[in-house]
């Protein structure tokens, strides 16, 4: 039996909404609740309204980076366990120990990704923290 998501809502954040739709549609399919940000200031923004339980961002984007916007979520005490994944097209996978240390990013996703590789990611992420 897979774990529950009907009541996790997870915030995709990235300025190429094609992207963002395919993450969305893979995640709607696992049946979370899902919401998409252009922007990492647009993301900031809907965090500090609704509590989401994971926030999946692509790494460059215009107005704020996705390391930017996990850097402002950890200063919020209601994200402080939330799990952030980062998409990037830049290798930073290979700098994920530094980046959950200083950052607190729990996943990296190089471009292109597996959308089911990422669902399958959430669902281990949210799974240690519920």
């Amino acid at each position: 039996m897979g774990i529950e998501t009907m009541s996790y809502r997870a915030l995709i954040v990235d300025d190429n909404v094609a992207l963002a739709r395919v993450t969305q549609f893979a995640l709607d399919r696992a049946g979370f609740e899902t919401q998409i940000a252009i922007n990492g200031q647009v993301a900031l923004e809907l965090a500090q309204e609704k509590q989401f339980d994971v926030v999946i961002t692509d790494q460059q984007m215009p107005v704020m980076s996705g390391i930017e916007l996990c850097r402002a979520l950890r200063a919020l005490p209601s994200y402080f366990d939330c799990p952030l994944i980062l998409l990037t097209a830049k290798g930073l996978e290979l700098e994920l120990p530094k980046l959950r240390e200083e950052v607190g990013i729990n996943g990296v996703f190089c471009k292109p990704f597996s959308p089911a590789a990422v669902v399958n990611e959430v669902n281990e992420l949210l799974g240690a923290v519920v």
